[in-house]
């Protein structure tokens, strides 16, 4: 079992420096079975790809699949992508409400970016009542202190 486990740990890693090096359509062929097989780090990789279009043909279902699993599985990035995702209604329906319970996940788990974009939602009243205090609270964890 310790074999199989450092050889798909050994294709992550080096599915995602194909990844990082923009050598897509090796990365999918290397994450796209780990992806399958449930690595939140490989469906995230496999999501973006899939949006974009990268080492692939844009695939927007199964962008919103991979990113969904992921963000299920407790990715911080994936659930700051998907809240994305809703609010913008890219590979799937606009649903600001959504968006914001995403953003919510990521921001807990200390995303600036996520801190930030639930911050102007709740500012906007944007899937969300307007709440002046809450958008400070956000903006406040994301380092953005009024003077």
């Amino acid at each position: 079992m310790t074999d199989t486990l450092t050889d798909q740990d050994m294709e992550l890693s080096s599915g995602i420096a194909a990844f990082e090096s923009k050598q897509f359509s090796r990365a999918v062929g290397l994450l796209s079975p780990l992806a399958e097989a449930g690595h939140p780090d490989a469906q995230y990789r496999m999501a973006i790809m899939a949006q974009n279009g990268l080492g692939m043909m844009p695939n927007p279902l199964q962008a919103f699949s991979y990113m969904k699993a992921a963000a299920k599985a407790g990715l911080g990035v994936a659930q700051h992508g998907l809240g994305f995702m809703y609010m913008e209604g890219e590979c799937t329906d606009k649903n600001p409400g959504r968006a914001v319970e995403w953003f919510t996940k990521a921001a807990e788990q200390g995303l600036a970016g996520s801190q930030t974009t639930l911050a102007m939602m709740y500012e906007e009243g944007r899937g969300v009542e307007k709440n002046p205090e809450e958008a400070r609270k956000w903006y406040h964890l994301a380092g953005f202190d009024e003077k």
